[in-house]
């Protein structure tokens, strides 16, 4: 398989810019080498390259058998990594320095305006960068661009990258751009025009213009386009105060340019890329216009492991794309959104440019450490593979292999590990070196490629679309940050070509070619550069572009060049072979000197071949040539001399022909004579080939030689000349017409011909001379027939004249070309005169063919006819066109068109009338079609709308057609009926009917129906109207305007009265909606309960009557209520004036004395009355709330004097209290009313006091005695709210003194319920004291107390809540737990029942027979003695080795103890309590028997702790059960002591089962496992068990003997029968008398004893075969099976069978033997093949065969086993098959 053609593995849409849309990117070449082709690359790559290096970049798919393994250890594997934000390789802003950029915009603004930039431009509440705006408008264009293409969006990300856009922000930016920014923006541009001119004149140029450079001892200055004076260096003759910052010299002071900004100084040759002149204007180095913080680059980041950045790649991808398969047009689209800055912020993390020499390479390498997994020899393969990378630069053929030092990432591959976005910037190779990239696994890499030879338009296209960045950066394209969206490459022209690049894949760029790309998820790649032969010129190219841009070059190119163009090396002594050298057919390649041509080879010296580069004359020219540039000491003559002496002797060397010596010089005088004798001869070719074969013996000598070389030039020419005049005539000879040989071309043979003096003597001259001068004269022939007007037949004879002539001649072409033109052009004008059809004929056709037959000149009859076709043709459209010129009419259409009707040619004009009048035949078709019936259609607008249509389809027509005016005015009419269908469906104005109904009488249409209803519409509305004019302007009733109404409802017409009468009805329905609440006679509803009426309302009601049009009699009714509301309004203003004078009162005393209680009683009940009177008129009167207001007050001055008599409640005074704040806000003037206040303020204050103490806040002693005093100053009297008060202050006082007395009596003394009922008696009391707060306090502290010490002990608390109770219970739980702990030490002790503390004797008993211990059948729940022995719960620990949770004590509390720790923090606390308490006396005696408890416990736990023995075994047993029974009993829980015992129970269990175990062992009932053995070992030793326990060391002993014989029957079970079977018996016994039970490893010892096949060996790894009937194995190689078949019989169960026979050898003794007694046996179980286990009868009965055979092996080893096996056989087979087995029992004894 070829390279063939490249394809593309995909073709996609790539995502281009996101403002000029998306573009499609061509696929570059993919090519897939067969494994020829694939051995060696650069061999392949050269074959590719004509075809692939135009798209620069191709695809090279290896065979599928090309597979590498990976070699770097995937876990191990750590690399450090590189930022990449993505977001900023193209949208980002220049690292512009605002400094630099404010000093030029500022002498701009002073050089202009004469003014500078004084105050800060703010955007939206911060400072603009003027500098970011103005590079972010050049980005896009410009001002005007930016305009035009409404950018302002992009130009705002780059100012305001993190904020929102808005369309306000977008404009407000322009218009700061355009205020500060557009002068200066047009400067810029004039600047950088000038410099771009005066670059191209380059500085000789410069030299001549007028303001010539002048090195003085001034400064140079200079002016620029605006006539600003620009700073240059000055050089002093003496001294250089200036120096270049680059190559720090000062020398070249008129090429020195100064920085406006910092002042320092570069020669223009010296910058990068270097200038040809000193630019116009101010310039600005580098470091003042690059800005440090905004410089862009990729930043180190972490360092990451292979797995931690896979989990990095994969949370990214998961970001953007979720779970689903992304395709790579939505990576492609959403990697160029976010490189162009519409997708937000994006960092990704990228390994790039890894040293493999340090983090090792993907490829095997012969060094590294070869995995396990892969095999040697594909590793050694990989290895040396031309394609591993790590190869690839030192293959033969590639330049690379010139350089000896290594270098990172050119002659060491470079490793790639990259994620989803991570992304490699345009740029090409270093030195335009060609690279390879492998892709080693994951996702794929798409790649995008800019030929070579297009480089200059790529850069061009980046430097239009960044210029910013390039401004700042003009070497920005060698460092690898940048990218541009390859759809605007290609809208800009330039050649873009996209690769996916998918694992296992190569993908080679081409020198000079730019690439860029990204990765579509987690992968990882290798690269390295190589260089073929080819790559030279542009490795020249490269480094003439470091030189440009002063870059250091990572190679020398000039030493690679003298390095691979070094001359090859003599074989022999290795000295290099400059001028001459020897070499052989057989072995091209070697090169040797000529003093060693004798050791090159083998073959004879006639197949040698000298090589030399100079013959002996060039190198005595270069002789001469040295001799005269030599020095005067020697004489010039001397080489010269030696010259002439080296080639005298070469002359005067002899050589021997014939026997004679004949010199050097001789044989070249001989050699010419004999070439001056062979020309004159006849010509040979044999003979010159010798002679110029003899001549090579005298080329490579000196100048002497010069004439034999003249003569072999001369030789060479004459045998040419003669062998191409031999050649013609041989082919003029021997051609004929569809012969092999070609015509002589008369060209060929003219320029033998010419030849002057002819160069030798060759016969068939003169013979080709006569054959020219034939051809000559035909050629004359046929230029005569060409130039004239020939007859067709005079042709043809020319033609064949030129056909029969071996000679070729060019005119005979055109002769032929002629003729065959004519022939053609004669069948086509027979075609055309042929055909009579209508317009068949394009008058185009003929005129081509006239102008044809004219050009030809050829005379045939046809011209004729076609030529009065044309006249015709050219007749019908004069008159065609006069006809179209003219006013068309239809008659003269038809007179034409009838005429021209069977007329063959078809004429545009005439095709155009025709045209014409099929459409106006059309349009009166249309016309006559709507004009049926129209006056009765209902649809008068689609009749207008295709009358329109009609109209101006007959106005667009060519042809005046008399129906058109009748259009317009059906047009018109049908317009008037469409407005009369309006007005027949809608309500239309008189006017518009009047109007429309005069129209109609015009266009004479009054007389259709629709008009005639119109009509009559018409004349009664007009009645209608006529009336409603009458009632309106005489007042009517209400009747008579809804009979109006209801006429108009029947009228089809606007009528305009109409409005008038419906809005007087209005009028007066809303002035009676409006009135009824007035008019209402319903008083039965309380004016409480319904919503007053406003007698502003009213008034208004009764003025607007008044305008009414529409005569009513409620108006008369409205007026009769208004007059009733004003008399009212009299009365209550007369009854306000009395109350007013009677708050003026100043004699109060006790209200009845004075009679002021009864003039208050008489005025309320007036105000009551006039209340009443004024709700039931249901008006809002202003005076009600005033006399409500008054008779409220009224009321409390009436309640507050009652007082005075009685003594009142505190909810009454505080009711009056709430009243007064009321009161004296409506009346603050009036002597009774504030006196009545002052004295209600007294009484709450006293009702507080006396009736009201929980409620409000007591007051003090004092302050009551304060209110006493207050009394004295109040006009009111109230004795008896004075005389509580006084009794209140008297019994607090007598209260004080009993506390006194309380707190004087010892703390012993006092009592708890003293205490409560002094705080019962001080709570009571009207007044707080300091005392007060002492017995509260007391109080609070003892209660706060119990309330801890209940919640303490709550589990015990019954129904009654009583804490004594509780500690009582407590207390006895105590005391029946001790009682066990003192019988458990052997104390005699009264007798307790376990469950509760009740002794009477009426209660049944039962005893625990084990503890003796004694319980209530009550507390057990039975009902009757039991019958059996009782036994506690507690004391089934003995029995059952584990103790039961649920024992007696444990459900008598549920589980639920008092914390000892809780119980003993509250009997410490110092709460020094004033009192004495009963229950701390009682809670002290529960600590201490708690603590008493616990002590024993511990003795017991550590009892067992320290236990070894087990003979006392039974004795931890007991108290053990007494410790259980003891913790269950206490109602006191101590968490340690219960963990503590816990974990005694637990190592009590573990010793009892474990003693359960060795009592079975010794008892022979059952066997320990190993694994039980080694799970109880484990537990013991969780549980802290001692190493020197008794059961500990048992169990460890078991385990030895266990693990040391089960170690031996596994190496036996392995050795594949290398122990007999006698040990192996012996082994099985052993192991199945030791005291542990190893099941497993005696099965594997029983199945190592089966014996097999006919040899009776146990199981080994030697292939084997089932016998398919008898289910016996059997050895291939012992059945003589050649091959293993499908189906086996034995030959035991094949009667006769010879294979059994034969595959026993006479050689193996001991096979033999096993052979007479051995019977076949079941496979071990190791063998692959599954069998199935025996049953369980059968199980039994091979063991009982078995013993039965190991005992008989010990004593009879022969006979009594052969007689045993024979006696097993019925078990194994049938008995026929036995009888067949015993057939052979001969055989067997005759082989032993």
């Amino acid at each position: 398989m070829g390279k063939g053609r490249p394809r593309a593995v995909e073709t996609g849409q790539n995502s281009g810019v996101s403002l000029t849309g998306s573009l499609s990117i061509p696929s570059g070449p993919v090519y897939y080498p067969s494994d020829e082709e694939f051995r060696d690359p650069l061999e392949y790559i050269y074959k590719i390259r004509p075809e692939a290096e135009p798209y620069g970049i191709c695809k090279i798919v290896p065979p599928q058998n090309w597979n590498p393994p990976f070699a770097l250890n995937l876990d191990s594997f750590a690399f450090p990594t590189k930022t990449q934000a993505i977001h900023q390789l193209q949208a980002r802003p220049a690292s512009c320095d605002s400094n630099t950029f404010e000093l030029e915009y500022n002498r701009f603004l002073e050089g202009h305006y004469g003014k500078k930039l004084k105050k800060r431009v703010v955007f939206e509440g911060e400072e603009l960068d003027l500098c970011k705006l103005f590079n972010a408008v050049r980005r896009y264009g410009g001002y005007d661009k930016v305009l035009k293409d409404k950018k302002w969006g992009e130009v705002f990300r780059f100012v305001r990258s993190r904020k929102k856009i808005s369309e306000c922000a977008k404009h407000v930016l322009c218009q700061l751009y355009r205020e500060h920014l557009y002068d200066y923006e047009g400067y810029y541009k004039r600047l950088n025009q000038q410099r771009v001119k005066s670059c191209k004149r380059g500085i000789y140029e410069e030299a001549k213009s007028e303001n010539k450079v002048k090195v003085s001892s001034s400064k140079r200055r200079r002016k620029n386009s605006d006539h600003e004076k620009v700073k240059l260096c000055k050089v002093e003759e003496e001294q250089l105060d200036q120096i270049c910052e680059q190559c720090r010299s000062g020398l070249h002071g008129e090429l020195m340019l100064l920085c406006d900004r910092c002042n320092k100084g570069w020669h223009i040759y010296c910058l990068s890329p270097p200038l040809k002149q000193v630019p116009p204007g101010n310039w600005y180095c580098f470091e003042c216009l690059n800005s440090d913080k905004d410089t862009f680059g990729f930043v180190p980041g972490k360092r990451f492991t292979l797995d931690g950045f896979r989990r990095l790649a994969d949370r990214a991808k998961k970001k953007w794309f979720g779970t689903a398969c992304a395709s790579r047009v939505q990576i492609e689209k959403k990697f160029w959104e976010i490189v162009e800055g519409s997708a937000g912020e994006v960092e990704v993390m990228y390994g790039s440019d890894l040293d493999t020499s340090v983090y090792g390479s993907g490829f095997p390498r012969v060094n590294d450490q070869r995995p396990e997994s892969v095999e040697l020899k594909k590793w050694d393969e990989y290895c040396r593979s031309p394609w591993n990378l790590n190869n690839l630069p030192k293959l033969k053929g590639s330049m690379l292999r010139a350089v000896h030092h290594n270098i990172t990432g050119v002659m060491v591959p470079w490793l790639y590990v990259g994620m989803l976005f991570s992304a490699f910037c345009w740029h090409f190779e270093d030195h335009c070196f060609y690279s390879m990239n492998y892709l080693h696994w994951g996702e794929p890499k798409c790649w995008y490629s800019v030929p070579g030879n297009e480089g200059g338009a790529f850069e061009k296209v980046m430097r239009d679309c960044l210029p910013d960045l390039f401004d700042a950066q003009p070497d920005l394209l060698f460092q690898l940050v940048t990218m541009l969206n390859p759809s605007v490459l290609r809208e800009n022209g330039v050649p873009v070509y996209s690769v996916l690049q998918e694992p296992g894949n190569f993908v080679i760029t081409f020198p000079r070619s730019y690439h860029g790309g990204f990765n579509l998820g987690l992968n990882c790649a290798e690269a390295v550069n190589f260089a073929p032969a080819d790559w030279l010129p542009h490795g020249g190219f490269g480094a003439e572009l470091y030189q440009l841009y002063h870059k250091a070059a990572v190679l020398s190119h000039e030493e690679l060049l003298c390095v691979v163009a070094k001359d090859p090396t003599c074989i022999i002594c290795k000295q290099y072979l400059y001028l001459s050298a020897v070499v052989c057919h057989c072995r091209p390649s070697a090169f040797v000197c000529l003093e060693h041509w004798e050791h090159l080879c083998e073959c004879k010296s006639m197949k040698l071949r000298l090589l030399y580069r100079h013959t002996l004359a060039e190198l005595a020219d270069l002789v001469l040539i040295v001799d005269k540039h030599a020095s005067e000491e020697i004489p010039q003559s001397d080489g010269l001399q030696r010259n002439i002496s080296c080639s005298n002797e070469l002359n005067a060397s002899k050589k021997k022909v014939k026997g004679a010596h004949v010199s050097h010089a001789q044989l070249a005088e001989q050699w010419l004579s004999r070439s001056c004798k062979i020309l004159q001869s006849p010509f040979s070719g044999d003979a010159y080939a010798n002679l110029l074969k003899e001549a090579e013996q005298f080329l490579w000598a000196g100048s002497e030689m010069d004439s034999v070389r003249d003569a072999v030039k001369n030789l060479i020419e004459a045998r040419k000349w003669a062998q191409g005049i031999r050649d013609c005539l041989s082919k003029i000879e021997n051609w004929s017409p569809g012969g092999v040989f070609e015509k002589v071309p008369l060209k060929r043979v003219k320029k033998l011909l010419c030849v002057n003096p002819v160069p030798c003597n060759e016969p068939g001259h003169l013979k080709l001379k006569d054959c020219a001068e034939e051809a000559s004269l035909l050629v004359q022939d046929i230029d005569a027939a060409l130039s004239k007007c020939s007859k067709i037949n005079e042709l043809e004879l020319l033609h064949s004249r030129a056909s029969s002539s071996p000679i070729h001649v060019k005119q005979s072409e055109k002769l032929s070309q002629k003729m065959s033109l004519a022939k053609v052009w004669v069948d086509s004008a027979r075609k055309v005169i042929s055909d009579k059809r209508p317009a068949a004929i394009e008058v185009d056709i003929l005129y081509k063919l006239k102008s044809e037959i004219l050009e030809l000149q050829v005379q045939v009859q046809e011209a004729e006819m076609i030529f009065d076709l044309v006249s015709l043709a050219e007749s019908c459209q004069d008159r065609c066109r006069s006809v179209l010129n003219a006013s068309i009419t239809l008659k003269d259409v038809e007179v034409l068109l009838h005429e021209m009707e069977s007329f063959s040619v078809n004429i545009p004009e005439l095709r155009l009338l025709k045209q014409y009048d099929i459409d106006v035949a059309l349009w009166v078709r249309r016309f006559n079609d709507i004009m049926t019936n129209v006056h009765l259609r209902e649809d008068q607008q689609n009749v207008i709308d295709e009358l329109n249509r009609i109209l101006e389809d007959g106005q667009s027509l060519k042809i005046q057609v008399d129906e058109l005016p009748l259009v317009k005015i059906e047009l018109k009419k049908a317009f008037c009926r469409e407005k009369a269908l309006k007005a027949r469906d809608t309500k239309m104005a008189l006017e518009f009917l009047q109007h429309l109904l005069s129209e109609a009488v015009v266009l004479q249409i009054e007389s259709e129906e629709l008009f005639l209803s119109l009509s009559r519409g018409l004349t009664g509305a007009l009645k209608w109207e006529e009336r409603a004019n009458d009632i309106l302007a005489r007042k009517a009733e209400m009747s008579e305007f809804e009979d109006l109404i209801r006429i108009s409802e029947d009228i089809h017409a606007i009528m305009p009265s109409l409005g008038d009468v419906k809005a007087a009805i209005s009028v007066a329905k809303s002035w009676l909606n409006n009135g009824k609440p007035f008019l209402d006679s319903d008083f039965s509803v309380s004016p409480a309960f319904c919503s007053l009426l406003k007698l502003e309302d009213l008034k208004e009601l009764v003025s607007q009557s008044k305008f009414l049009k529409i005569t009513l009699e409620q108006q008369s009714m409205l007026e009769t209520v208004l007059e009733k509301c004003m008399e009212w309004q009299h009365d209550a203003y007369s009854l306000l004036q009395d109350v007013k004078c009677l708050y003026g009162v100043t004699d109060i005393g006790d209200g009845r004395s004075n009679g002021l209680i009864s003039k208050i009683e008489h005025l309320v009940n007036l105000l009551e009355s006039a209340i009443k009177d004024g709700l039931s008129l249901r008006l809002d009167f202003p005076e009600i709330p005033k006399l409500q207001d008054a008779c409220s007050a009224l009321h409390w001055c009436n309640k507050v004097l009652s007082f005075c008599y009685l003594s009142p409640s505190y909810e009454d005074v505080e009711s009056l209290t709430d009243i007064t704040e009321h009161l004296s806000m409506l009346h603050s003037s009036g002597n009774l009313l504030s006196s009545l206040a002052f004295g209600a303020k007294w009484l709450k204050n006293v009702s507080e006091v006396i009736f009201a103490p929980g409620k409000c806040k007591a007051c003090k002693l004092t302050d009551a005695e304060e209110m006493l005093a207050e009394y004295q100053g109040i006009s009111i009297s109230f004795p008896l709210m004075v005389a509580q008060l006084a009794d209140a202050i008297c019994k607090h006082r007598l209260w004080q003194e009993q506390v006194h007395q309380f707190f004087s009596l010892e703390v012993g003394e006092r009592l708890w319920s003293q205490l409560l009922q002094l705080k019962e008696h001080g709570k009571a009391s009207f007044f707080t004291c300091e005392e007060l707060d002492m017995v509260l306090s007391e109080v609070e502290k003892v209660e706060k107390w119990k309330e801890r010490c209940m919640d303490a002990v709550a589990s015990f608390t019954g129904d009654d809540k009583s804490l004594l109770c509780a500690l009582q219970k407590i207390r006895e739980s105590l005391d029946r737990s001790l009682y066990v702990y003192e019988k458990s030490q052997g104390s005699e002790v009264a007798f307790l029942c376990m469950c509760c503390t009740n002794v009477s004797e009426d209660w049944d008993i039962l005893t625990c027979s084990a503890c003796k211990d004694c319980y209530h059948l009550q507390c057990l729940g039975y009902k009757n003695h039991a019958e059996q022995v009782y036994v506690c719960s507690y004391c089934q620990l003995l029995v059952g080795g584990s103790i039961l949770h649920n024992g007696v004590g444990v459900l008598r509390h549920n589980g639920k103890y008092s914390d000892l720790k809780l119980l003993s923090e509250l009997v410490s606390a110092d709460e020094n309590f004033c009192v004495r308490i009963e229950e701390r006396y009682i809670l002290l005696q529960i600590v201490d028997q708690a603590y008493a408890c616990k002590k024993c416990l511990t003795e017991i736990v550590d009892y067992d702790m320290h236990y070894y023995d087990e003979n006392l075994f039974s004795s931890i047993s007991k108290k053990l059960a007494a410790a259980l029974k003891a913790t269950g009993l206490a109602g006191v829980y101590d968490h340690q002591s219960y963990c503590d015992l816990e974990r005694a129970l637990a190592r009590y269990s573990w010793r009892f089962q474990v003693a359960r175990l060795l009592d079975a062992l010794d008892k022979g009932l059952e066997k320990p496992s190993i694994q039980q053995i080694q799970q109880h070992l484990k537990e013991g030793e969780a549980m802290n068990i001692l190493p020197e326990d008794h059961f500990r060391l048992k169990l460890s002993e078991l385990l030895d003997i266990g693990l040391q014989w089960a170690d031996r029957a596994k190496k036996v079970a392995a050795d594949s029968g290398a122990l007999g079977l006698d040990g192996v018996y012996e082994l099985i016994t052993e192991g199945e008398s030791l005291p542990v039970c190893l099941t497993e490893e005696l099965e594997l010892l029983r199945a190592r004893s089966m014996l097999h096949c006919i040899c009776r060996k146990p199981y080994d790894e030697r292939s084997m075969i089932v016998c398919g009937q008898c289910g016996e194995w059997y050895h291939i190689k012992c059945v003589k099976l050649v091959s293993p078949s499908k189906v086996y019989i034995c030959a035991a169960c094949i009667p006769g069978a010879e294979n059994l026979v034969s595959a026993l050898e006479p050689s193996d003794p001991e096979r033999c033997t096993y052979t007479k007694f051995v019977e076949p046996k079941t496979p071990s179980p190791r063998h692959t093949k599954p069998r199935m286990r025996p049953k369980k009868s059968e199980s039994s009965l091979t063991q009982k065969m078995l013993s039965i055979r190991n005992n008989s092996m010990f004593g009879h080893p022969s006979g009594i086993d052969r007689l045993w096996w024979r006696n097993r056989k019925p078990y194994r087979r049938a008995a026929k098959k036995r009888a067949e087995l015993g057939s052979l029992s001969s055989f067997f004894h005759r082989q032993q």
